[in-house]
């Protein structure tokens, strides 16, 4: 796996195997491969109650308060743009941080706090991994990452991808999903939301072996318009 492949996955939490070379690319073939993801493991069974010490019945109040998914896609369909930080911790604990842009539909930007020289920057077709140190630029394919959740002109969680579950896990409304659309391969994803305001807080992905990649976002603003000159692609210094 080429290095430029290897950033690539990282960056964006997902564990790429290749990519077509760059003439397939410019000749409409851009195809990134996910690797599918591990299968869920089982919960650990818990004991069970004494017989003398009936377990407590579950408070309505609380239930009826937890978040929907319905709630979710509304929270999602309703970004238009979004800036903040975010901290990425790889498998091997290795912890990057910088900045991460969007505006929807379709365009988002990472940028890593030095000595990292990764840029990623997505226009609404394609994806470009720029390595400020080496002048250099790889082109992927947008259509083909499973970035729905956070670029798509519209997402339904229920009918776009697969709901494995959604609970209050750790303080944050966590929800699993799997999408069977991506190329390569089913790709699963964890987002974790703030129950109260529904601001998205977290993802991460789990590789075929059970290594998480971590993606946690902070300082997130909604309101402060983002600069389209951030999603600018340039084609010319590609070819």
């Amino acid at each position: 796996m080429r290095r430029a492949h290897k950033a690539l996955a990282s960056a964006l939490g997902l564990c790429v195997l290749a990519a077509t070379p760059l003439a397939a690319q410019q000749a409409g073939k851009v195809l990134l491969t996910i690797t599918p993801a591990s299968p869920a493991r089982a919960p650990t069974a818990r004991p069970a109650a004494s017989p003398t010490t009936p377990a407590p019945a579950a408070s309505p109040s609380v239930s009826a308060a937890l978040p929907t998914i319905e709630q979710v896609n509304d929270y999602l369909n309703g970004l238009v743009q979004l800036s903040g930080d975010f901290v990425q911790v790889g498998p091997d604990g290795k912890r990057n941080a910088g900045r991460l842009f969007v505006h929807r539909p379709g365009r988002l930007r990472f940028e890593y706090d030095p000595p990292s020289p990764l840029e990623i920057v997505a226009d609404g077709k394609s994806v470009i991994l720029r390595d400020r140190k080496l002048a250099t630029q790889d082109l992927y394919a947008l259509s083909q990452t499973p970035l729905k959740f956070l670029v798509a002109e519209h997402i339904d969680l229920r009918r776009d991808v697969t709901v494995k579950s959604a609970k209050l896990e750790g303080g944050l409304y966590t929800v699993v999903i799997e999408d069977k659309v991506t190329f390569g391969g089913t790709s699963r994803i964890t987002l974790s939301f703030d129950p109260k305001t529904m601001a998205l807080r977290r993802w991460v992905v789990t590789d075929p072996q059970g290594y998480d990649t971590t993606v946690t976002l902070s300082n997130l603003d909604t309101a402060k318009r983002v600069d389209d000159k951030l999603f600018v692609i340039d084609y010319q210094r590609i070819l």
